[in-house]
């Protein structure tokens, strides 16, 4: 009798070891429900970088036309197509320096403020299609209004500035009176 009761307990113990096929089943399709909310928020990273740097420019061009009002001296956001970057400028007895009178970012010790959108936060976004009043830079007045030329009074066209990604392309408006900004999605 005392060999019965240890063969009991091992094949008790051995059916005990594994999953069953109901267990199996319920996992799976566990996984598969989660796999198929992850899967389509990982595709679209690309989405979000681009947006990344169309709110990074966004928050540039009101930052340079803020910080010309409080100063009372005039900025610019200098664009680079070639280079796939932008820089913010003070501007200094009507003369665009970006070497010289490029502002500093608070980011950095003694680091110029200049968006680099070839980094990988960005997603692969480009520049294209800049036409700030026929040309690459929109320049602010001490009020803040944007202006046709350094050290100019007359006011500016406006324009616009095209940011392509791998998904998607949008158009950042800056009206010509205001300087209002705003953001259209192209496709």
């Amino acid at each position: 009798m005392n060999m019965s009761k240890p063969i009991q307990c091992r094949s008790a113990l051995s059916r005990r070891n594994g999953y069953t096929l109901v267990e199996m089943l319920v996992l799976i399709t566990i996984m598969g429900i989660a796999g198929a909310m992850v899967i389509p928020a990982m595709g679209q990273t690309g989405v979000l970088r681009i947006q990344a740097a169309v709110r990074s420019v966004v928050a540039d061009i009101t930052f340079a036309q803020m910080d010309a009002l409080a100063y009372q001296e005039s900025r610019a956001v200098v664009f680079d197509v070639d280079v796939n970057s932008y820089t913010l400028v003070q501007v200094i007895d009507g003369v665009v320096d970006i070497d010289a009178n490029a502002l500093y970012n608070s980011k950095g010790l003694n680091e110029r403020y200049t968006v680099d959108f070839n980094q990988e936060r960005y997603g692969g976004s480009t520049l294209q299609n800049v036409n700030l009043n026929g040309g690459s830079m929109i320049i602010f007045d001490e009020l803040g209004g944007p202006v046709a030329s350094a050290g100019s009074s007359e006011l500016s066209d406006g324009g616009s500035v095209e940011i392509t990604g791998q998904f998607s392309t949008f158009r950042i408006n800056i009206a010509a009176f205001t300087g209002r900004v705003t953001v259209t999605r192209l496709d």
